[in-house]
């Protein structure tokens, strides 16, 4: 404790990172505010009296709207968070790992990334223009006749809304950069992680509530036992993030005037899961895709059985699909992620070499093999992962808790966090302070792409 005290006074001595954190901790206050303003038009009461604030927790829809903080159960001007800015994000990451054009903008430097930012930004927009009508049109389709847009009519409503969640959206990607800028971490996964933790307390009051107050529910005991599970998937999820290979790497000497250069010994870092959190990502989305071609196609037997099996987030078959894909999108984003002649070239420029290889052919053919190998068991923890609110639910742990027992929200936060605390930590270091631990640094990385 007393050492947790010192390192918050350490904290507070440095005055750049006291300003950073500060003006962090307004800008989340912001985002926090605006996910509980509805759109002009929406009667906050008669929502809250309708099944869509509920539905909207559940499935892929409480996905988003634990990631807007609740804006999209609330129909806040925050609705549709910054997601579009993720998928847009997505969108051009890939680009620039298959079109020649993105790929010569990302080597040259400063300016080419500037531009890549600027098309993300634009693309941004498009996406925004897409999801914010489809958005409106759900919300005005479940509850159309309860009296919520009584006060608008629904056209001029659809016209307004769209423009304000167009808007909102840009001013959230302008907020993280601003925190990425002038405060403390990675802002647009800060203010992710902020939408998910928001959710935390609801969802233990809500655990605690239905352990205790329930005759044969466990009582006190079983929801104690239920947090040291949660601290302990949380523990294998800090192993997951911060997992590395390190492959030694020596460098040749060189005399450059009077001084000498090289001959010391470095390593090479492999991620376990390279591939952070994007994986458990394109598996999502590629899972909700046969149900809405399906929701175009005339209704069967058995596609209503496939919809049943496809749709259960606790059943044997969707885990199961969901975790083989997991580990296919894993091998897939971390090859075209992860190159190894490109990683030989480089050691071969500055007269690096692994002991015991040859530089050439038969260093790439050993680091292809090495991140082979610890793909594997990456991808099988990361599946474990994913599919950890499933074993939850089955335990009877209700959804909304069961969701911080894995998947991409737990991901999220831990990587975030990580990331966050590293940050500080190296101000610390910097400043001739103590670290924010005694045993080593903090490795941090965020897992999401920037």
């Amino acid at each position: 404790m007393k050492s947790f005290i010192n390192t918050l006074k350490n904290i507070y001595n440095i005055e750049e990172l006291r300003k950073r954190i500060l003006y962090t901790l307004g800008i989340v206050l912001i985002y926090r505010i605006g996910s509980y303003i509805a759109l002009p038009g929406v009667n906050v009461k008669a929502l809250a009296a309708t099944s869509f604030s509920s539905g909207a927790r559940e499935g892929l829809l409480g996905l988003l709207d634990m990631f807007s903080g609740g804006g999209f159960s609330n129909a806040s001007i925050f609705a549709l968070g910054i997601m579009p800015y993720i998928s847009a994000s997505i969108v051009v990451q890939l680009l620039t790992l298959v079109v020649p054009y993105f790929q010569r903008l990302q080597k040259e430097g400063e300016s080419g990334r500037k531009k890549i930012t600027q098309m993300t930004r634009f693309l941004t927009i498009a996406v925004t223009l897409i999801q914010g009508p489809a958005y409106i049109a759900n919300l005005i389709s479940q509850v159309g006749g309860s009296g919520v847009f009584d006060s608008m009519p629904i056209p001029m409503f659809t016209v307004v809304s769209v423009i304000i969640l167009v808007c909102s959206t840009l001013f959230i990607m302008w907020l993280g950069e601003r925190i990425t800028e002038k405060g403390i971490g990675n802002g647009i996964s800060l203010l992710i992680m902020v939408g998910i933790i928001a959710r935390l307390p609801f969802a233990l009051s809500a655990e605690f509530a239905s352990r205790v107050s329930e005759t044969g529910n466990g009582g006190l005991v079983v929801f104690l036992v239920e947090l040291l599970m949660l601290v302990a998937v949380i523990l294998i999820t800090i192993l997951l993030v911060q997992g590395t290979r390190k492959v030694p790497v020596q460098y040749a000497k060189r005399i450059v005037g009077n001084k000498q250069y090289g001959g010391q010994r470095q390593y090479l870092p492999m991620k376990v899961n390279a591939a952070g959190v994007m994986p458990i990502i394109f598996a999502q989305a590629i899972m909700f895709l046969p149900l809405t071609l399906m929701g175009f196609a005339a209704p069967s037997d058995a596609m209503s059985g496939f919809a049943a099996a496809m749709t259960n987030p606790v059943g044997f078959w969707y885990n199961f699909i969901f975790a083989l894909m997991i580990i296919a999108f894993t091998y897939f984003y971390t090859a075209i992620t992860f190159n190894p002649t490109q990683i030989a070239e480089d050691m071969k420029k500055n007269g690096g070499f692994i002991p015991g290889i040859k530089p050439g052919k038969k260093t790439v053919e050993f680091i292809d093999n090495i991140i082979s190998k610890i793909t594997l068991p990456g991808s099988i923890f990361l599946a474990f992962v994913a599919i950890m609110p499933a074993f939850a639910q089955l335990f009877g742990i209700n959804s909304q808790f069961a969701q911080f027992f894995g998947g991409t929200s737990l991901l999220i936060m831990v990587g975030v966090v990580l990331d966050t605390l590293q940050q500080i930590e190296s101000h610390l270091l910097m400043r001739h302070y103590d670290g924010l631990t005694k045993s080593g640094r903090i490795k941090g990385r965020s897992p999401l792409p920037q």
